[in-house]
């Protein structure tokens, strides 16, 4: 395509995808801001970032603070100056005129050629030339980003200098920059968009952000993980922050295996980087790794404090658990820092590691934690014990069993997605309920749990030691082990109803709309997780008629079965198969699921401090507190 300087026009389709897009100035020193490329050899295709030879750190500590977007410039008129410029895709230099400079200088390439063979001004190679464009600028942009310095060239400038260049996004179908924001809606028109995703902001910017360049030292696991979360401040943190990628890097070689502990490191990375952002407010440090310095172990706690909410007068802590949690992250990170600098023979990091420890076992208590465990025990007093009601139980078991009938006749009759959903969502609910699991265990159970369940018959011997019962509840039930908390094995009882409900939603879960990806029993049609156990229930439990809702919770069912339970005369070793089949520590059992504290001290204590009062105390010698029978009112 052979372009004079009289029939080019600036902004065309040869230079941007379309006129908004387009029309962007680029500062007349650009090409000395952006560092020197430094070839090594013609490259027919871009396949990742440029291999430049410079002294920039990838490992993300370097700053983005010398990174600017090319912007706008007017005249002293008013008027546009028409001064943009692209980076060249193979030549790696800018050029004001893209499209001439690849018909001129490299129409031997394959993509060139290709793109100059269609006819002139037709759509084809218009957005041929429009790609090759992008690709240019993306793989400038990279160079310019990971280096920490330079200006980052997006499809549409911005209208002032400082713009924070965070806000941008490449797009993972064209390479093209733009805003976060806007990300998405450029998605529905993007030339090469292919398959539309769903609608959305963030899943557009989750879907834009994994196709970015992964970091080095960062397994392409942990970066998909950074990308499905919430792109804002602090997820730029957590990118830029070598410590928090390495936390994060060892929480996912320990758990990452685990689809449903994802949510958890990327939360865990959270707290460290809402910790880095605060800090750089209230302290003046600016990484994690100063955290762990002993000389900054005042800013440490400061930023803390900062983040956690706490209050110098009452020394009480807003948020006393999240105060827990940083502690232990920074005395990980700690370790993290000691071993890195072990490996690499850095003596003098080590050493301020291991001051940073003994300063925080010995500091950490008197400065956060004992204000977070006051505030914690504080809360307690006077909390009222929410136990549910035997009615409301019997109530809401009625109202799910009709529920499922009807979900299921109408999904065996006409499949279709809504009612899968709705199905999915009653035998949840059922399988909490039975077996007062907790709601987090039991919506995580895979598919593969559900269909490798034990189905042969009782052995004849064991047989012989169970009562008629007991042998009927063994025929009547089925036996699901899934995973745990703690990675404890659990038991999952399955009642006739339950497995007739699963077995018709695994059948129909491909016709539902339910991905093959998706492991979960209960998963959620279109996506790659599962329902919520407690949205589950607290939808159920208001619809059944209950008279107190809140009560009907996995967690106050499995305390009302374990308290409850105490009334019972089982023996030591019923408790133990008890507290194993609800997935307790039985220590724990014993100290916490018992007669509740404030009725156990009414019924009982008041006995000894009544007949003390009366100068009684006398008759009742010999005999335990059951026992003892004293009126109140003194009659």
């Amino acid at each position: 395509m052979e372009i004079t300087e009289d029939e080019y026009v600036p902004g065309s389709d040869c230079e941007s995808e379309t006129s908004s897009e387009g029309g962007s100035i680029l500062k007349k020193n650009a090409a000395t801001m952006a560092s020197p490329a430094v070839k090594d050899g013609t490259r027919k295709t871009y396949k990742g970032p440029r291999n430049r030879n410079s002294e920039s750190d990838t490992s993300g500590e370097s700053s983005i603070t010398s990174l600017t977007v090319m912007h706008s410039q007017k005249t002293d008129d008013g008027s546009r100056r028409y001064t943009k410029k692209h980076y060249c895709l193979f030549y790696e230099k800018p050029q004001s005129k893209i499209a001439r400079h690849l018909e001129l200088v490299h129409k031997d390439q394959s993509e060139v050629a290709k793109a100059i063979s269609s006819p002139k001004n037709s759509k084809e190679r218009k957005l041929q030339l429009t790609i090759l464009r992008k690709q240019g600028d993306r793989a400038h942009n990279v160079d310019v980003i990971r280096k920490g310095k330079g200006v980052i060239v997006p499809c549409k400038q911005a209208s002032s200098p400082n713009v924070n260049p965070n806000k941008f996004l490449h797009c993972a179908n064209c390479q093209g920059l733009f805003k976060k924001r806007f990300i998405w809606k450029h998605m529905k028109r993007c030339p090469l968009r292919g398959v539309l995703p769903k609608p959305g902001r963030t899943r557009a910017q989750s879907i834009c952000a994994f196709a970015q360049p992964v970091q080095e030292g960062v397994s392409k696991g942990l970066w998909k993980l950074l990308s499905d979360m919430k792109q804002g401040e602090v997820v730029d943190v957590i990118k830029s922050d070598h410590c928090i990628l390495k936390y994060g890097e060892q929480k996912y070689n320990i758990m990452g295996h685990r689809r449903s502990d994802h949510e958890l490191i990327r939360q865990k990375m959270r707290e460290l980087g809402r910790l880095v952002l605060k800090g750089r407010q209230v302290s003046p440090l600016k990484s994690l790794e100063e955290y762990i310095d002993p000389a900054n172990f005042q800013h440490t706690v400061n930023a803390v404090k900062a983040v956690t909410g706490f209050q110098c007068e009452t020394n009480k802590i807003a948020v006393p658990t999240l105060a827990n949690k940083f502690g232990q992250s920074l005395m990980k990170v700690a370790d993290i820092v000691s071993c890195d600098a072990k490996i690499c023979g850095d003596t003098t990091k080590v050493q301020k590691a291991e001051d940073f420890k003994h300063i925080y076992q010995t500091r950490w208590r008197e400065m956060i934690s004992c204000h977070a465990h006051n505030t914690l025990e504080e809360k307690r007093y006077n909390a009222p014990l929410i136990l549910p009601f035997a009615d409301d139980v019997k109530k809401l078991h009625i109202y799910l069993k009709e529920k499922q009938q009807e979900y299921y006749s109408t999904l065996f009759n006409a499949p279709n997605t809504k009612t899968w959903a709705k199905l999915a969502k009653v035998t949840l609910a059922q399988m909490i309920i039975f077996n007062r699991k907790r709601q987090g265990e039991a919506c995580l159970m895979p598919v593969q749990s559900f269909e490798s369940r034990d189905k042969y018959t009782l052995n004849i011997d064991i047989a012989d030691s169970l009562s008629e019962v007991e042998q009927a509840l063994c025929k009547y039930f089925s036996r699901v082990e899934i995973h745990g908390k703690r990675g404890r094995k659990i038991a999952v009882l399955l009642a006739p109803e339950m497995i007739k409900s699963m077995e018709l939603l695994v059948k129909t879960r491909e016709v539902c709309g339910v991905p093959k990806e998706n492991i979960y029993m209960f998963a959620i049609p279109g996506c790659e997780t599962s329902f919520r156990g407690s949205d589950c229930l607290r939808c159920f439990a208001m619809e059944c008629g209950a008279k107190c809702p809140k009560a009907l919770s996995s967690t106050k069912l499995r305390k009302h079965i374990s308290t409850m339970s105490r009334a019972l005369n089982m023996n030591k070793t019923e408790m133990d198969q008890l507290a194993d089949f609800l997935g307790h520590d039985i220590r724990i059992h014993r100290k916490y699921y018992r007669l509740p504290e404030g009725t156990l001290q009414l019924a009982k204590i008041t006995k000894v401090l009544m007949a003390m009062e009366q100068g009684r105390l006398n008759e009742f010698r010999g005999k335990g507190l059951d026992q003892i029978s004293i009126n109140p009112t003194g009659m």
